[in-house]
């Protein structure tokens, strides 16, 4: 009897999908710049939002390299729905099932993965990003529980989340062992959402700031024990590069496989460009990346299914295959030349897209000084 492989199951599945339902509206949902609310729907349909998720739990019981594969083929159809999808499986519900109680998972988490629920992570400040030392958020206890107090900004899916997780300190004078973090419902008072940005890039997936006044919320809705927020975060910090890096990889490939396309149907001189060295070498360099983006991603996707530290692994994944996107995106641009610079086709969408990958999970600057600390141990 034949058994389909999981992984080949899983990127046939969503390969037909983004074919049948993403690609046919891309450029429509890209240039409405809205959150993408029947778009949504159809991928909660496939089951994708519980893919990372334990069976028994109500998931749909794969891995992390199941969850990259989907990641990447909704990346090659439409970046921006695949950075919420992204946010949704993971960053945006993984806390909430890791910590809360089960009547919080019950009444949020289940219907999150389910797709009747959006979920939003609020990490980053105005003044913290990547100096999480510096978060400026408050959680101060009181009689009842928490109070919070402070501003999130850059909050991808703000707009319609309905909870959030949300990082804020405890104790200012711990520093990182101060910092934990909260489910905080939307509608908790105190709560106010801004408008969503106008952004360059991934315009279907809507972001804004977060801001918490005086909201008070239960001794159940910490999520952890108190001072465990930056180990807890680092536990899920190589999932986040690599599936980064899967995301980065799904948009190169779109921008290669477009390119190849074009240079074989334009002629220029009396011969498809594709005849020409200079094309042929851009095509070549941009196949190469991609194969070795490939071949990280999955190492360090693999490496967590195992349960092996790959701090380094993911971070290398990241890096390169964030940076291959930029490159074939940019190379793409100008194998279509000046039809890149018109709306008409995608390439000048994946231009844009690419600066997105750069900044989440860690810019290229911090993860090669990571890499370097690593290796100077």
């Amino acid at each position: 009897m034949l058994r389909t492989n999981p992984e080949d199951l899983i990127r046939k599945t969503f390969a037909h999908f983004v074919d049948k339902e993403v690609k046919p509206v891309a450029k429509e949902v890209d240039e409405a710049a809205h959150f993408p609310e029947e778009l949504f729907q159809k991928v909660a349909r496939t089951g994708a939002f519980g893919i990372r998720y334990p069976q028994e739990a109500g998931g749909a019981g794969g891995n992390t390299t199941l969850f990259c594969i989907m990641c990447e083929e909704l990346a090659k159809g439409m970046m921006g729905l695949a950075a919420i999808t992204a946010m949704q499986c993971l960053m945006g519900t993984n806390f909430l099932f890791r910590y809360g109680t089960e009547e919080l998972r019950e009444k949020y988490w289940r219907p999150a993965i389910n797709g009747r629920m959006v979920a939003a992570f609020a990490l980053t400040e105005p003044d913290a990003a990547t100096d999480l030392g510096n978060v400026s958020t408050t959680a101060v206890k009181v009689s009842d529980g928490w109070v919070l107090n402070g501003m999130k900004t850059w909050i991808t899916n703000g707009p319609q989340a309905a909870f959030f997780t949300v990082l804020a300190s405890t104790d200012r004078s711990k520093g990182l062992k101060g910092l934990n973090f909260f489910f905080v419902p939307r509608d908790t008072p105190g709560v106010s959402v801004s408008k969503k940005f106008d952004k360059l890039g991934t315009r279907c997936a809507e972001i804004s700031e977060v801001a918490f006044k005086d909201v008070r919320i239960p001794w159940e809705y910490m999520l952890g024990q108190e001072g465990t927020g930056v180990s807890n975060l680092t536990s899920i910090l190589a999932e986040i590069r690599t599936m980064t890096a899967a995301l980065s990889l799904g948009l190169a490939r779109a921008a290669l496989e477009d390119s190849v396309r074009y240079a074989k149907e334009r002629v220029q001189f009396g011969r498809p460009i594709a005849q020409f060295q200079a094309i042929q070498m851009k095509i070549a360099q941009m196949a190469v990346g991609i194969e070795a983006s490939k071949l990280l991603t999955y190492k360090a996707a693999r490496l967590v299914d195992q349960g092996i530290n790959c701090t380094q692994e993911a971070s290398m994944a990241k890096l390169f295959a964030s940076e291959t996107a930029c490159t074939c995106a940019d190379e793409a641009t100008r194998i279509f030349a000046s039809y890149a610079y018109s709306n008409e086709y995608p390439v000048q969408r994946y231009y844009r897209d690419t600066r997105f990958l750069l900044y989440g999970g860690g810019t290229s600057e911090i993860l090669q000084i990571n890499i370097a600390r690593e290796m100077l141990k």
